[in-house]
């Protein structure tokens, strides 16, 4: 019949059924803060119909800045939101067996509609949340409002908040993409690539994959306004400055790499997605840490005293060793020379307590 879909289609729809299926046994929605007091960081997981992680921690900072304390049984939406999960996925696999076009593009806009459904109630919460504040609060909040981030990082105070879909949130977004896949494949728009629908949907399939899982962007370094992460020093040399880039997506500036490797180890907690440095032949221009080139000696007189200099071609890095003497390291070599060094200085430590026991 003119009006039905492809198999391609209807697998899509089959699998969409089975992602909003399994959403309900994830979280959707995860909110990270850290501060100087809380190193390893406080997390707070939404699921479906109930909430996760340092809830009642959270509850007792908030209460310092006169926010309401959260209590699951406060949210209608726990109730609701799970039997919507269910009603959407039965949609998708009545929409399969019917396999018609009309289902289909019901199917896509019902998801649509649920999700940007969500993500208002969502705001109106964090508004809420952030708007009526007691005023007999220990902390006063400037303005007497915050609103926290519907998604991406915030600071408030000393605290940073960082919010961002979780394992199902990204499920749900993957889940958009395969009804999108398929509502293209069955419109006229890709009519003509009708032959080859094997070829556009893994296209389509590789730019939702880079799109829901692509790493962090790298943030400009701020010469002589952004300040260094372990030294508190203002970061002004555009030849050294370092960033790293957490699996939480939290931004760190160093200005130096012996700050970063220094902030690394007392923070090994922290999980890193990607490491940048500044070119040293550049004008602040940062570079993949991992694969940069480095030169070690004291005529390099960086900020800290780390006196590493990061170079991108190896034939860079070779021409200007020649003039200081020095010899070519890798990342690598670096971590692997920095943990024998911390491994010294805990068995000097070692070795001088138990020299002070004895006398």
């Amino acid at each position: 019949m003119k009006n039905k879909i492809s198999l391609i289609s209807r697998i899509l729809l089959f699998l969409s059924a089975g992602l909003t299926i399994v959403i309900l046994f994830l979280p959707i929605w995860s909110i990270y803060l850290d501060a100087p007091q809380y190193p390893e960081g406080l997390e707070m997981h939404i699921w479906a119909n109930k909430l996760s992680g340092d809830v009642e921690i959270i509850n007792g900072l908030n209460h310092y800045i006169g926010m309401k304390t959260i209590h699951v049984e406060d949210f209608k939406e726990f109730v609701v939101l799970p039997y919507m999960l269910i009603a959407l996925a039965t949609y998708f696999l009545v929409a399969a067996f019917v396999g018609t076009k009309r289902w289909l593009n019901i199917a896509f806009v019902l998801l649509v509609a649920f999700g940007v459904g969500v993500m208002i109630d969502f705001w109106i919460w964090l508004y809420d949340y952030g708007h009526e504040l007691d005023p007999s609060a220990p902390i006063k909040v400037p303005g007497m409002s915050y609103q926290p981030p519907l998604i991406g990082f915030k600071q408030l105070l000393n605290f940073g908040a960082y919010s961002i879909p979780a394992l199902g949130g990204w499920l749900a977004i993957i889940t958009g993409g395969l009804l999108f896949i398929g509502v293209m494949i069955e419109s006229k728009i890709l009519k003509k690539f009708k032959k080859n629908k094997l070829t556009v949907v893994s296209l389509l399939m590789v730019g939702l994959t880079q799109f829901s899982c692509g790493s962090k962007q790298v943030e400009p370094i701020r010469l002589n306004t952004d300040g260094c992460d372990f030294c508190k020093m203002t970061i002004s040399d555009g030849r050294f400055g370092v960033e790293i880039i957490t699996t939480k997506g939290r931004v760190y500036k160093f200005d130096d790499l012996k700050c970063m490797l220094n902030y690394v180890n007392e923070n090994e907690s922290t999980e890193i997605a990607s490491y940048y440095i500044n070119n040293y032949l550049g004008n602040n221009e940062l570079i993949d840490a991992t694969n940069a080139f480095y030169l070690h000696h004291v005529s390099l007189n960086s900020p800290m005293r780390g006196n590493f200099a990061a170079f991108v071609a190896e034939s860079a890095a070779k021409e200007y060793s020649q003039e200081i003497e020095a010899d070519i390291l890798t990342w690598n070599e670096i971590l692997q020379s920095k943990a024998n060094t911390n491994e010294g200085n805990h068995d000097n430590e070692h070795e001088d307590h138990s020299h002070h026991e004895h006398h």
